[in-house]
């Protein structure tokens, strides 16, 4: 009798599984990484590590760590973001439980309204807090004219203004990452701490907070990584010895070579720290990875009248303080000789002309760059999420990881790398990539990268592989599958990441400030200049003009993705 063996067959290789074109496309996404992150970020620590000469040395290190001042700014700014979190913790945590776990009136009035302060910059906020609360602010000039004060309170000059202005303007990214934890968590795991006696805020802390940590350490640590790295809003009132203005500071000057070296070094360390951070974000992470979770369908609790009001008051009370800086802004945007009194005493559009027909360049290379990197960030980032969610290439961990590290990177760190990078011609051009207005979109397109892949593998993982194994049954190829059904079911997703992207890209002050090339200025540039400057008024109307922007693309993408904004960001 004859027995059958059977034969093991080698299992194909992934590659052998990918066309050329796929291959290509897959080659050209690692190809924007090297040299667009990867390349720029060695040539920073090369040069912070090296001498004039190219010879290796710690010394470079050695001079920041023995140097009182630059300790003294690495500890501010450690100080300056640990309390950021505080502040965004506390106010991003209690809004989301309320308005996740709640039903009061204006619920879904106050759920649009809490985000909206995202939109507007730390570096134009801090502007509007100044023309309210500065020391010749309407506050001031109230406190000394009505109600006897002898000399002005300094509500904005110092480290304080500076976490006043980053806790308004960041808070929603707190509250956006909670909710979107929150809002997996299943009412069940309530109820079950409820039936042995847990309740309140025993409840809260024992059992849906450490549910939420995913969402929170990532709203944390973005959070930290914005306050650190942001360098404009302390130098506008006044705090320098911050470690992300000493390196602004240090690079713009080109006559003490010492210094400008000292700026290199300065924003490697930056680098490594966040690097540091993200680390062990990720690590703490992953010991509670609660990745099984799913959104799930929660019934809100209906609040006692007394309660509805408390809720209502502490709403409008953090509502009241956020949009302060709105009032200012508008204010000395259509105001004219505001000087010593509570509002302007004229009105006027002579500053919206100025600056939306008379030098319109600030807007129209926003619009420009900001739209130019999103179309990077689609074509780079779609295909990202993709090998990530629906491959098994070699290196998607990685890319995975990258985009995830772009997240923690400070402006000002990749601001000053790419001045290192690309200072020099590139293979094949005749002029430094830093002397071309194109540098400016690439920054901003890998800057933003990160929002356009989350927004569009959350919306992958929901579209089941069935769809696209049935076209495939039939004979279409992978691109036709895509476009034709994958591409329907997850529009909303790349849309949504995509308007992110374009929001945070019109907002980013940082790396535009360290790179802007002259004649394409973006208004965030130009807002800093017509400040530091004296021209106020015009610095406030694209203030305005800028926040009508984000406003717009917000209302889109809240109306798209609701309570799930969040997931962009974790």
């Amino acid at each position: 009798m004859k027995t059958e063996t059977a034969i093991a067959l080698p299992k194909p290789s992934v590659w052998s599984e990918v066309k050329l074109g796929g291959l290509v496309g897959y080659t050209a996404i690692w190809a924007f990484f090297i040299v667009f992150l990867i390349y720029p970020l060695i040539r920073l620590f090369y040069d912070s590590f090296t001498t004039e000469a190219g010879a290796f040395t710690l010394a470079n290190f050695q001079d920041f760590f023995t140097d009182k001042y630059y300790l003294r700014s690495l500890v501010n700014s450690l100080l300056l973001g640990v309390g950021a979190v505080i502040t965004t913790s506390v106010l991003g945590i209690a809004i989301a439980f309320l308005l996740l776990r709640y039903e009061f009136w204006g619920r879904g009035l106050f759920s649009y309204l809490t985000i909206i302060p995202m939109i507007m910059p730390p570096l134009v906020g801090v502007m509007g807090f100044v023309f309210i609360l500065g020391r010749a602010g309407t506050v001031n000039v109230i406190l000394q004219d009505y109600c006897g004060f002898e000399r002005p309170v300094n509500f904005m000059y110092g480290v304080h203004g500076v976490l006043l202005v980053e806790t308004l303007h960041l808070f929603p990214l707190m509250t956006l990452s909670i909710v979107d934890a929150m809002g997996k968590i299943s009412p069940s795991l309530d109820e079950a701490a409820e039936s042995v006696g847990s309740r309140g805020l025993r409840k809260f802390w024992d059992i849906t907070f450490p549910l939420t940590t995913p969402g929170y350490v990532s709203g944390a640590l973005l959070v930290f990584i914005w306050t650190f790295a942001d360098f404009a809003t302390p130098l506008v009132v006044g705090v320098s010895d911050l470690l992300a203005s000493q390196a602004y500071l240090n690079i713009i000057q080109f006559v003490d070579r010492r210094l400008f070296k000292m700026g290199i070094v300065i924003s490697a360390i930056m680098v490594i720290l966040a690097i540091l951070f993200l680390i062990i974000a990720k690590k703490y992470v992953s010991i509670k990875d609660y990745s099984s979770l799913s959104y799930s369908v929660i019934e809100r609790k209906k609040l006692s009248p007394l309660a509805q009001a408390g809720a209502i008051a502490f709403l409008v009370v953090i509502l009241v303080l956020a949009f302060i800086p709105y009032l200012g802004l508008a204010l000395d945007s259509f105001g004219k000789g505001w000087a010593l009194t509570p509002i302007p005493v004229k009105y006027t559009l002579q500053y919206f002309k100025r600056v939306a027909i008379e030098t319109p360049k600030f807007i129209l290379n926003s619009l420009l760059y900001s739209g130019i990197s999103v179309l990077l960030c689609i074509a780079v980032g779609v295909p990202v999420a993709w090998v990530m969610s629906r491959t098994k290439l070699p290196g998607r961990e990685i890319l995975d990881s990258l985009t995830t590290l772009i997240l923690a990177l400070p402006g000002t760190g990749i601001g000053i790398a790419y001045m290192r990078a690309f200072r020099e011609p590139l293979p094949f051009m005749a002029t430094a990539l830093i002397g071309m207005w194109i540098v400016i979109p690439i920054v901003l397109a890998v800057r933003r990268l990160p929002y356009t892949v989350r927004g569009t593998f959350a919306s992958l993982l929901i579209v089941h592989r069935s769809f696209e194994e049935a076209a495939e049954s039939v004979g279409a190829t992978k691109p036709r599958t895509f476009k034709d059904v994958t591409l329907p079911l997850i529009w909303k997703g790349v849309l949504v990441g995509s308007l992110y992207s374009f929001i945070l890209a019109l907002q980013e002050a940082s790396a535009t400030l360290l790179l802007v090339v002259p004649g394409h200025e973006m208004m965030t540039v130009g807002i800093f200049n017509f400040y530091i400057g004296g021209s106020v008024n015009e610095a406030a109307a694209l203030g305005v003009i800028l926040i009508v922007l984000g406003s717009v693309c917000l209302f889109v993408i809240n109306r798209m993705a609701g309570s799930k904004m969040g997931g962009v960001f974790g």
